[in-house]
């Protein structure tokens, strides 16, 4: 009592007091289920147990509840102490942000600390202090080093195990940080009864600084993350009914991907709105809106590692916004090109020049604690990626990123509209879309080939066989393994070999998502760049193309990709949005003396549209002007009939009714053009029956169409046989519905084949139970070859049992009609014999 206030006054009684107030909070929230995993760690039992492990870190991402789990460990340690004798003392420091981060001021709590559980040391203290400051030395509790000294020589005479718990290393200064783990690693090897506990976030300079020590990574855990929700849920909403509860436990455990702080942020904003009926809690649990708190957390997390300097915040809302909407993770080394392209000016025009300005650990330094742990041993390996969706969120919408759109968010962050929340999305979807597209307009892209003349080669020979042995056993094929593990035994290439640098795959593999992405007209790409990297046969498309079907940098190709093929129009139409087709055709020069686009673009289009795109799309390049004038013609509506015709699968995509009413602007075309019967033959035999119905229901009103439409060609088979020979049946039906088919009906071609002639190539029963009523007529009409009808079924290579069929139905109807004599005349004998030797009665 005689030194506790001068002692209290030098070191901070209220620093001491901060620090219990914390550990009580700690132990408020936390769910000690959640925790027993540490205690269970070897690492922790080692670093308990043995004389010679002194020192273990905790390392998590930010809010994976390592204030948390510090706590937890210091009770425990409490706990397992009052068993010891003589009894270990534990100290332990919470870092925040500001000045409980510095080193003298941790030390300050350090050792008052050790004075209040070993009061007999605080008379040493004292006297040692009023030497120091009778001597004039500066004051001791503000000088690191003089703190240090006295600890050190202190804990020299201690008859007794020491440990020092300290949380958040992160949040010190570096300089403060560095020169604190220095001094306690040094004491910590100089004197074993003292043991060393940290936590940290896994950032690269403090974890080359934690070097040696033992660690405990603290993982994400759905396991972990339902108990946090249970106990977070069970302490902060007590009253809500356990049909409610389970809701919020549900939701909040599948959602939170290991972060403790979201988990405790979002219970405590459903307490303030204090829901608690059924319906409106899962209204709110489905939008999952964002705590006000939790962005202010993450803005000044933000803040801190950035040092409010506008370089460093540019560099690192760079990052952060390539990040939020980047297709899959980034390398390190990808990440720190694009950001730093991104933050480039315009004089950067070569991969060369972008190299000198990349500085990824730089990057990384500033946005860590956003991003999920990872490997810096591996700066290429495809890892980098935001810690967790709230993190997205607050990326997309925080006016702190957003300078262009705070007059419209005006720090409504957490209650954002959707709308202004998806224009920010398009806004970080179109700036990296530039990033990607100016990369890809870099100077050696469209200078230098890809693949190397030997590379070429390799692409020629087959991948993942041995060809030197005879032993070529199959292997079993696993349906279900990704890509980089079948493509891991083929020969791979690296781009950066050929001076394309390193965000080259990303750039070439992920663009044309972000161009899809993109439709407000102000956030378009210009036409300019559009035109240089997708200019028809450039050693840039190619390029580009050569490593987007190859996005693992196998040489082979995962897909064909042509690039012979493509120009800036057919590239737009398969994977821009609709906004920036109609750019394209409505402000680009298709028709001009430039090569940017191949011969006939628009149709060139057309066809790649119909293979791979939205058929819908066709009709923005049907109404464009060039549309009007180059493919309103025929070979528009064949390239349809062809697409539509190539499987199942195809006519099952949506819009095809829309494809097909564009014949309602050509129909005046077509008649004075003369092409309605080449149509309407092509669309029977594809058997694309809506054509037809479109082609009869127009010729209605139409009676030039129609003449066109029931006009037989001499010698040709009518719309009937045509029906009959493609055997669609669908097709056939609805012809014989319609007038004027009388004609087709009897119709014989230049073989003097009539259409039950033609029918009994595939001896379809459908197709004869609707036409042998119509010409029992015309059985004894006999081809070129001399053979009636029953002739042609009797030798017939069609299926037995559709062939027997088929004879089954023509006698059926025939032997009311016809003698026995006529039967026999007509081959009836014969059909019988092959009906008889099939056992069909």
């Amino acid at each position: 009592m005689l030194y506790d206030r001068e002692i209290a006054s030098w070191l901070g009684r209220e620093k001491m007091r901060r620090q219990h107030q914390l550990h009580i909070d700690f132990q408020l929230i936390r769910a000690d289920n959640a925790c027993d995993f540490l205690r269970a760690d070897a690492s922790f039992i080692e670093w308990y147990s043995a004389a010679g492990c002194q020192q273990l870190a905790i390392v998590g991402e930010m809010g994976s509840g390592k204030s948390v789990s510090m706590a937890f460990l210091v009770d425990e340690l409490h706990r397992r102490n009052q068993l010891q004798l003589p009894q270990p003392k534990i100290c332990y420091h919470y870092c925040q942000n500001g000045a409980s981060g510095e080193a003298a001021h941790i030390l300050c709590v350090l050792i008052l600390s050790l004075l209040e559980q070993l009061p007999g040391l605080k008379r040493v203290f004292f006297e040692w202090y009023k030497r120091i400051l009778a001597s004039g030395l500066p004051e001791p509790a503000e000088n690191f080093e003089t703190l240090k000294a006295w600890l050190q020589s202190t804990l020299e005479t201690l008859d007794r195990p020491l440990i020092f718990a300290i949380d958040g290393l992160d949040e010190c200064e570096g300089q403060s940080r560095g020169q604190l783990l220095a001094s306690l690693k040094e004491i910590s090897g100089k004197n074993p009864s003292l043991k060393l506990l940290v936590s940290t976030r896994p950032e690269e300079v403090i974890l080359k600084q934690l070097e040696g020590m033992s660690k405990i990574v603290m993982e994400s855990n759905a396991e972990r993350d339902r108990l946090i929700a249970e106990k977070t849920v069970e302490t902060r909403l007590p009253d809500l009914t356990d049909e409610v509860k389970a809701l919020v436990i549900d939701a909040l455990s599948g959602s939170a991907q290991g972060s403790a702080i979201w988990t405790r942020m979002t219970v405590e904003l459903i307490a303030k709105r204090r829901i608690t009926a059924p319906d409106p809690m899962r209204a709110f649990l489905d939008k999952m809106q964002q705590p006000r708190e939790l962005w202010e957390l993450y803005a000044n997390v933000y803040l801190r590692y950035t040092g409010n300097d506008s370089e460093n915040q540019i560099l690192a809302t760079t990052a952060l916004q390539v990040l939020a909407v980047a297709r899959r993770p980034l390398s390190m080394l990808e990440l720190g090109w694009a950001a730093a392209l991104g933050a480039a000016d315009e004089t950067t025009h070569t991969v060369n020049d972008l190299s000198k300005l990349v500085d990824y650990k730089r990057v990384m330094s500033l946005i860590h604690p956003f991003v999920a742990r990872v490997d810096f041993a591996d700066s290429t390996k495809r890892q980098v990626k935001l810690i967790h969706q709230s993190v997205k969120e607050f990326v997309v919408g925080s006016p702190i990123l957003h300078a262009s759109l705070r007059a419209d968010l005006s720090g409504s962050a957490s209650r954002s509209t959707a709308a202004v929340q998806q224009q920010c999305t398009e806004r970080l979807e179109a700036g990296l879309l530039a990033i990607c597209i100016r990369y890809l307009l870099l100077d050696e892209i469209g200078n230098t080939t890809l693949f190397s003349e030997e590379r070429s080669y390799l692409q020629e020979l087959p991948q993942d066989v041995d060809l030197f042995t005879d032993n070529l056993v199959p292997t079993e094929v696993d349906l279900h393994c990704s890509w980089d593990d079948w493509e891991l035994d083929m020969v791979h290439f690296d781009p950066t070999e050929r001076g394309f640098g390193e965000f080259f795959i990303y750039a070439s593999c992920h663009w044309l998502e972000h161009l899809g992405a993109v439709s407000a007209e102000s956030l378009l790409p210009s036409l300019a760049d559009m035109e240089i990297l997708c200019r028809a046969g450039s050693m840039r498309l190619h390029n580009w193309i050569a490593q987007n079907c190859r996005p693992g940098c196998a040489i082979q190709p995962r897909f064909e990709f042509d690039s012979s093929l493509y120009d800036p129009l057919s590239i737009t139409c398969l994977y821009g949005s609709d906004a920036m087709v109609q750019r394209v055709l409505g402000e680009s020069d298709l028709a001009g003396p430039g090569d940017a686009f191949l011969p006939n673009p628009v149709m060139k289009a057309v066809d790649q549209t119909l293979q791979w795109a939205d058929v819908g799309r066709l009709k923005l390049l049907w109404e464009s002007k060039s549309g009007q004038q180059q493919i309103r013609e025929l070979e528009f509506f064949w390239l349809v009939l062809r697409q539509w015709s190539k499987s199942p699968s195809q006519r099952q995509r949506a819009g095809w009714d829309g494809v097909f009413a564009l014949l309602d602007d050509v129909y005046d075309k077509m008649v004075e053009g003369q092409w309605g019967r080449k149509l309407i033959s092509k669309a029977i035999v594809v058997g694309c029956l809506p054509v037809v119905v479109h082609l009869f229901e127009a010729a209605q009103s139409r009676p030039p169409l129609m003449t066109e439409l029931l006009d037989i060609p001499q010698g040709q088979n009518g719309l009937i046989g045509s029906a009959v020979l493609a055997n669609h049946v669908d097709i056939l039906e609805y012809l014989l519905g319609q007038q004027g088919m009388e004609a087709h009906v009897r119709h014989r071609n230049a073989r003097e084949e009539n259409v039950l002639h033609l029918a009994s190539r595939f001896c379809n029963p459908a197709v004869f139970v609707k036409l042998v009523p119509l010409l029992l007529d015309c059985m004894h009409q006999r081809d070129m070859q001399g053979e009636t009808v029953l002739d042609r079924v009797v030798g017939s290579g069609a299926a037995s049992g559709d062939q027997c069929e088929a004879a089954s139905i023509l006698l059926a109807a025939m032997k009311p009609v016809f003698s026995e004599q006529q039967l026999e005349a007509l081959g009836a004998a014969e059909l019988c014999r092959l009906m008889d030797s099939e056992g069909t009665s």
